[in-house]
């Protein structure tokens, strides 16, 4: 995960007026404690490409949840369900008034609410529903609302979190004069539409993992549009094998889940249909995306292309 160390350990060490005044030049909310602003300044400027809606939260992966939770400065380790729980606590409440004895003044909806948001069975009354909310505040007691007090006493002593590496501009030749200004033009609304829309084809066909991963990529649509017109604009809007390597090598270094082969065929299908959409020279489109599991001829073509487009020996 790249991140902007410097700014990250500033925030991590700012206190509550130097926070407000940032927030209010970065047009971010600045009301609420130190701790909730300070949360809410790390969702806005450091992790602003990731989607940490209720959903978005449901799609990361194990590893991507416990990079996540170490950027907020909180506890990241735990199971998936916890590390789920806890961000998403720290993202929506202040620990502060939170608490196991405040659930008392609570209304059953808004338990039945809560239960719902943190994964527990909605069935019971509302003295039933307090006690499973309260279940999770104990376990999750100390591990999110605030961050760790070295941060805070000494903000980052290492750079925990690799920062953005140079070295893609160097696989990238220069572009011809005059080359590439329609390719990092801004996008349109369609386009947008239709590169999210076929990230999702078929959804519910592929299992929980394979869909997690996929919505994933879907929350990060945008980028996938950037990186497709730098690559276009960088290589004389040529579009083939080695631009798609070039893209999957990309994505990879920036943490995107593409390990499963069906979800580097969407990536590189959506990022076909960005291209050509572009103007780009396609010199080889990529057809539909074979269902999970069948054996058919065209999934084992399919496969061993992605194999060697991913440096995976068959």
């Amino acid at each position: 995960m790249m991140v902007d160390s410097d700014l990250l350990s500033s925030l991590y060490t700012g206190r509550l007026q130097n926070l407000r005044q940032r927030a209010e030049a970065s047009g971010v909310s600045k009301s609420g404690s130190v701790e909730v602003l300070r949360a809410r300044l790390i969702s806005s400027l450091i992790l602003s490409d990731m989607d940490l809606s209720w959903e978005g939260v449901q799609a990361m992966s194990h590893k991507e949840m416990g990079e996540v939770l170490k950027v907020f400065g909180i506890k990241s380790s735990g199971s998936h369900k916890e590390r789920r729980q806890r961000l998403w606590l720290h993202l929506s409440y202040d620990s502060r008034r939170m608490t196991i004895e405040n659930l008392a003044e609570m209304a059953k909806s808004d338990l039945h609410e809560m239960c719902k948001k943190l994964e527990l069975d909605l069935t019971g009354n509302r003295t039933v529903l307090m006690g499973r909310v309260a279940g999770v505040l104990t376990s999750q007691m100390n591990g999110w609302g605030r961050i760790k007090r070295s941060l805070k006493r000494n903000g980052l002593q290492s750079s925990l979190f690799p920062k953005p590496e140079p070295d893609e501009k160097a696989e990238m030749v220069p572009p011809p004069e005059g080359a590439g200004d329609m390719f990092q033009a801004v996008p349109t609304g369609a386009l947008l539409e239709d590169a999210s829309d076929s990230i999702l084809i078929g959804l519910d066909n592929y299992p929980n993992h394979v869909q997690g991963d996929l919505l994933t990529i879907h929350a990060r649509v945008g980028d996938l549009e950037r990186m497709v017109g730098t690559i276009l604009r960088s290589h004389g809007g040529s579009w083939g094998e080695t631009e798609k390597d070039l893209l999957l090598r990309l994505v990879d270094r920036r943490g995107w889940p593409i390990n499963e082969k069906i979800v580097r065929h969407r990536v590189l299908m959506v990022a076909t249909n960005i291209a050509d959409a572009k103007g780009a020279g396609v010199s080889e489109n990529i057809g539909p995306a074979p269902p999970l599991g069948d054996p058919a001829d065209v999934i084992s073509r399919i496969r061993g292309k992605l194999d060697e487009e991913s440096g995976v020996d068959p």
